[in-house]
């Protein structure tokens, strides 16, 4: 593996016990067309998942219902044997349905099967991280988590889960959570436009929880701003560039996970997260989820 020329943006945090570097990358665009299926350049994924690593990248975010298995099997294929800074995060929750839709998966007994896939399809005796996936695709909704995250506190203790987090949750289910156990994580939709979590990241800050914002970019209808624009350009650059520097800056427990399948776009947005926006910048900025 080549030696990273430069730093990544951001430095690390440590998650549980694993240090990882700020700037991850999310596997969930390898996948094919809406996350289901191969990925048209099945070469050139590899490539994307083995570039991220020789830049060093060690915290890579991934789901067996992706494709489903899709990017968990790149993954495994890429980077197995898996060297020991590289720390995969993965979530359990929801599955696929043949329409490409996101049906729920919560039963205890569900949870156990999803958790083995993952551990076979990523040919590991342990998973580094497991988020439990909450509310549906219009994201958290109010319902208790309890059931849930029991039932993986379970599978900790079997040794099957180092580390835990949740996923697409309200602050209530947050405090449910850590009311049975340790959470290193949380990871909810959000980004420039869509600022529902401000006190939440603020508030794991203080206790030393990541925040990992999913759709940094705005997701599937990427972020689009006269403000943010005003900004790229006089910066001279990308605006999703921006929109990932703010992000870094946002708060020192916010990890990032872009996700693209092309290893140019991935060098654009290691830039792009290192730009150093002015007081004047990120208070223009934040103008837009205001």
């Amino acid at each position: 593996m080549n030696t990273p020329s430069a730093p990544l943006p951001g430095g690390t945090w440590t998650l549980g016990d694993s240090p990882v570097t700020r700037f991850g990358y999310g596997a969930m665009q390898l996948a094919g067309p809406w996350v289901m299926g191969p990925p048209a350049d099945h070469d050139g994924a590899l490539a994307v998942l083995r570039e991220a690593m020789s830049l060093g990248i060690t915290h890579i975010d991934t789901s067996d219902a992706y494709g489903p298995r899709i990017t968990n099997e790149l993954i495994r294929e890429a980077l197995h044997p898996y060297p020991e800074p590289l720390f995969i995060a993965t979530k359990v929750g929801a599955t696929r349905d043949a329409q490409g839709g996101w049906p729920t998966a919560r039963r205890p007994e569900e949870l156990r099967k999803q958790v083995h896939e993952n551990l076979q399809s990523l040919g590991v005796e342990t998973l580094d991280l497991v988020n439990m996936r909450m509310g549906d695709a219009r994201g958290p909704q109010p319902g208790s988590i309890t059931e849930a995250f029991e039932t993986l506190v379970g599978l900790q203790q079997e040794g099957l889960i180092r580390h835990l987090g949740v996923s697409n949750v309200t602050g209530t289910q947050v405090a449910q959570a850590r009311s049975i156990a340790p959470i290193v994580c949380v990871q909810n939709m959000y980004n420039l436009a869509h600022r529902h979590d401000d006190d939440l990241v603020d508030h794991l800050a203080a206790e030393g929880i990541a925040y990992v914002p999913f759709f940094p970019l705005g997701g599937f209808t990427p972020l689009q701003s006269e403000a943010l624009s005003q900004v790229a350009n006089r910066l001279a650059a990308t605006p999703m560039s921006v929109a990932l520097a703010w992000l870094m800056q946002r708060s020192p427990n916010i990890l990032l996970i872009p996700g693209t399948s092309s290893t140019a776009h991935l060098h654009e947005n290691i830039a792009g997260a290192g730009l150093l926006l002015s007081d004047e910048d990120v208070a223009e900025l934040d103008s837009i989820g205001h």
